[in-house]
């Protein structure tokens, strides 16, 4: 059972709040947000990680793929974002002050990677993690749009399946964005052999 608490929260409460292996949450400015996936949105990341644990294979890399964690944003104690993938550099940990006890990532070295898939509370995936991520100076964020379900200026007219793959360039995001048999352009896993259809096509399966 999931003890009710009166919103708005500071982070710390969340923290307190949050039940144990039950559920995925993320905290929104003090409000809580239950991130229920449906099934094809589950399949989408499921794939994505499973193509990226061969390449962190391959390459050696010191790098995990935690279930549960979540990235404080800079310079707020009233969010918290709980990734769908969340690449971690293992030699970073111990530098985090919060990840031992807390779980939470607070410096954006620690993230070579983040990626989100998106469902219909779209915005927040577009607009605020977008921004809160590029703060942090996480190297690079993945918007995977399978549905097209962005707004025109994100996603362009008409609106298709699209993932736009954001490169942290000078502390600011440059875009690229991959359509249809778009080969994927990763910095951080540059061996990377995938097209953005592939990753469309698990939900027509």
């Amino acid at each position: 059972m999931i003890t009710t608490i009166s919103q708005p929260i500071t982070l710390d409460e969340f923290w307190d709040w949050y039940p144990d292996g039950f559920g995925r949450y993320e905290l929104h400015d003090g409000a809580i947000f239950e991130m229920q996936a449906i099934g094809n949105h589950e399949e989408v990341i499921s794939f994505i990680m499973m193509e990226l644990v061969v390449q962190i294979k391959q390459l050696g890399l010191s790098y995990l793929i935690p279930k549960q964690a979540l990235i404080k944003p800079l310079d707020t104690n009233k969010s918290a974002y709980n990734p769908d993938v969340l690449i971690l550099d293992k030699s970073s940990l111990n530098d985090e002050p919060l990840w031992k006890t807390r779980s939470t990532i607070t410096q954006g070295k620690t993230v070579p990677l983040v990626i989100e898939v998106v469902s219909t509370n779209w915005g927040y995936d577009y607009g605020h993690k977008l921004v809160d991520y590029e703060a942090l100076g996480i190297a690079e964020y993945w918007i995977v749009d399978y549905l097209g379900l962005g707004g025109k200026r994100y996603i362009g007219d008409p609106k298709q399946p699209t993932i736009s793959i954001y490169q942290l360039v000078d502390e600011e995001y440059q875009v690229q964005q991959f359509r249809s048999n778009d080969l994927l352009i990763s910095s951080i896993f540059t061996d990377l052999n995938l097209t953005a259809q592939q990753i469309f096509d698990v939900v027509n399966l």
